[in-house]
């Protein structure tokens, strides 16, 4: 794993492991190192893919499937880029693939960024066509719809917490 892909899964890592502490201790039942365990590996196939091609969520979540026998581990991995199906309201939303999710959504590089300046930052990479650009807006919606519904259950502004010290505003 390249050094800056190493800083980001750290820094995702803190973050996802924040939101886990603050369910579990709000009494959803969460397994917070799990949480910790896939946040940190969430990026294990992006080297890889960066240099050979494909889709390093995919390839990752079969990697952790192969070498764990984890699947809760591997679903961390595999969904971190994108949730396929509608997001949970209420108690569910308090669940491993949605912690991985949101703090990569949080973390640009290996730094902690509100979603509006890290979905710019996306747009300005990755949005060279309408589409691209449909696809980077339709990610930044379900982002804004996590943070909700996270916010929501950890009774907790996400958006305005920089996960350092202290919060973006």
């Amino acid at each position: 794993m390249l050094p800056n892909v190493q800083r980001h899964s750290r820094l995702v890592a803190h973050i996802a492991t924040r939101l886990a502490l603050c369910a579990y201790e709000r009494g959803h039942a969460v397994d917070v190192p799990a949480v910790r365990a896939s946040a940190l590996l969430h990026d294990i196939a992006k080297t890889y893919c960066v240099q050979h091609g494909g889709s390093h969520a995919l390839l990752g979540g079969a990697w952790m499937v192969h070498e764990t026998g984890n699947y809760d581990l591997a679903r961390g991995v595999l969904l971190h880029v994108h949730w396929p199906w509608a997001v949970p309201e209420g108690a569910a939303i308090c669940s491993l693939p949605f912690f991985v999710i949101y703090a990569d959504k949080r973390v640009r590089h290996d730094t902690c960024v509100t979603l509006e300046e890290r979905y710019e930052d996306l747009q300005q990479r990755y949005g060279f066509t309408e589409s691209a650009r449909a696809g980077v807006r339709a990610a930044y919606e379900q982002g804004k719809t996590i943070e909700r519904a996270l916010s929501a259950q950890l009774g907790w502004a996400l958006h305005e917490d920089s996960f350092d010290s202290g919060r973006l505003v």
